[in-house]
């Protein structure tokens, strides 16, 4: 499998690095950041975090001794303020958590972002935990900007996937890393005490599917159609949309039309009451910040969309 994995990254990426030292099998992408952080931090190490993030990133941070830094993203939709990111480096700062397309904000990086974080780490060498979980659910015409393309910052990197996000198996729990040779080395050390194999026979069977570029080229077009059928399906009712996903499978939507709740409290209602759930923007948050804005997951059947659409209809009578 790690062969197969090599070369779909050469041929997506024009990268060289080796199956054998560069690419570590995981249990799961969660997994994998928890290893690579435990790899490189130290007691009071700080770790800058883009936030709104995905949930595990600071609670890793914290059982490792070290000192997340929060720089929030530009609401609502969720792009990079560099500025502030600049602002957050300090002589303390040991890595950088960055993750594209953004779980939860549906915001991919673009070339000039990628520039911006090489200038950083060209003035001061840290880490990166690049998380790219989502690396084929852009939309648009869009183009994932991977680490890997980057020799510069790839040097400094963990760059993390999920085979859960590409072929539709979240719950199996197959993820990978892939790092320089002594990056690689040390993530090793950590990981040969935390797992002591991953599954075997599924790793020959996503080998063979991996021979076959197509299910996870298609992939954009795959997910791009569900985001349009929901957002066809919702056009007319009381949300605000700020922007249409330009990747992974959540929609941000702000609810200020139909509530003065606060985001939890209005998630809990609208499941209460209407019957559709949704994820509160504040749950990431170190510091609970609340823009009045929920997550919809459109990664569901056609059925299953058409009904949670029929159920938001009761929100018009809010207008």
């Amino acid at each position: 499998m790690r062969e197969a994995l090599e070369m779909k990254y050469r041929s997506l990426y024009g990268c060289h690095f080796h199956a054998e030292t560069n690419i570590t099998i995981t249990p799961g992408a969660t997994y994998a950041i928890y290893t690579a952080l435990a790899t490189i931090i130290e007691t009071g190490d700080e770790v800058i975090v883009l936030e709104p993030a995905y949930d595990s990133y600071i609670p890793n941070i914290i059982v490792q001794g070290g000192i997340p830094v929060c720089v929030p993203l530009i609401a609502p939709t969720f792009a990079v303020d560099w500025q502030k990111v600049n602002e957050a480096v300090t002589s303390r700062t040991k890595a950088i958590i960055m993750n594209t397309p953004h779980n939860p904000g549906g915001y991919v990086w673009t070339k000039e972002d990628m520039l911006e974080l090489k200038k950083i780490v060209q003035r001061k060498q840290i880490y990166l935990i690049s998380d790219e979980v989502y690396e084929h659910l852009t939309f648009d015409g869009r183009k994932h900007e991977s680490v890997l393309a980057y020799p510069e910052l790839y040097a400094n990197a963990f760059v993390i996937y999920s085979f859960g996000k590409v072929f539709h198996a979240t719950g199996w729990k197959m993820g990978y890393c892939i790092a320089p040779d002594g990056l690689s080395n040390e993530f090793r050390k950590m990981h040969q005490f935390l797992s002591f194999s991953c599954n075997t026979p599924m790793q020959y069977a996503l080998a063979e599917y991996l021979k076959h570029p197509e299910p996870y080229l298609q992939l954009p077009d795959f997910y791009e159609a569900k985001r349009d059928f929901f957002m066809a399906l919702i056009r007319d009712l009381p949300f605000t949309v700020h922007e249409s996903s330009r990747g992974t499978y959540f929609q941000t939507l702000g609810y200020d039309k139909i509530s003065s709740l606060g985001d939890k409290e209005f998630a809990a209602w609208l499941t209460r009451e209407i019957g559709v759930a949704c994820i509160p923007f504040s749950a990431f948050y170190q510091s609970g910040k609340d823009d009045h804005l929920v997550r919809f997951c459109f990664a569901k059947k056609e059925e299953t969309l058409i009904q949670a659409a029929s159920r938001l209809k009761k929100l018009n009578a809010f207008l």
